[in-house]
């Protein structure tokens, strides 16, 4: 009998150790349940000077412009830049391959062909070009979008057309989303524009992020 208040204590000790543990547990069990994570999709951008802020800072271009706003907005994805000032089809071919190696890439975005139609290439050759790039991504599992080029019309109406065509052609062929040319919404303001008449302005870039942003997030919404 002398033991038995010894033996009360122990056991009352017992339970309040194994009732702070199990609250213990419960707490952790019931923070780790409350914490989400969203992982990040990255969109890689294979561009030309429209895309690589010619004639600005980086800062200044659309790109960058767009990618504050999403992380600003705790968006699920940003835009990995990899456009390059006079950048054609067949360059960004050469590179692409190269670039899916290194990077963990959830959409390849195109916005090539402008310099290939200024300097009059063939439509074929763009063509084909685009197709390979479309199928290196998609061999990986990668979504692909693209946008459509539209050039002015110095090499009259029928190579216009024919050049126009083939982002049509290569939507269709490859089953991906054709996206309108962003340029189209600023090109027509000579005060959007740079004195070459080509490129937009620093003044144009926020429009041409936002406009791009609405497409994108279309796009994402739509993505599993």
């Amino acid at each position: 009998m002398k033991n038995y208040p010894l033996f009360i204590l122990f056991i009352s000790l017992f339970f309040i150790s194994t009732a702070n543990t199990a609250a213990q547990n419960k707490q952790v069990n019931t923070l780790d349940n409350s914490i989400s994570i969203t992982p990040t999709r990255n969109i890689l951008l294979l561009g030309d000077s429209i895309s690589a802020s010619y004639g600005m800072k980086p800062t200044q271009g659309w790109v960058h412009l767009l990618n504050q706003k999403l992380t600003e907005q705790k968006q699920a994805y940003t835009i990995i830049n990899a456009s390059v000032s006079g950048e054609t089809t067949s360059g960004g071919l050469s590179r692409l391959a190269g670039i899916l190696a290194n990077e963990k890439i959830d959409l390849l975005l195109i916005e090539l062909g402008g310099n290939d139609g200024l300097r009059g290439y063939s439509p074929k050759v763009i063509k084909n070009n685009l197709l390979q790039m479309v199928k290196l991504a998609q061999d990986k599992n990668i979504k692909v979008s693209m946008i459509k080029i539209k050039i002015t019309p110095n090499y009259g109406p029928r190579y216009n057309e024919m050049f126009e065509q083939v982002f049509e052609d290569v939507a269709n062929a490859s089953n991906i989303t054709l996206l309108p040319f962003f340029m189209e919404i600023v090109a027509t303001d000579k005060a959007l524009m740079q004195a070459d008449g080509i490129h937009p302005n620093a003044q144009a870039q926020p429009i041409i992020a936002d406009y791009v942003e609405q497409q994108l997030n279309e796009i994402m919404t739509l993505e599993p």
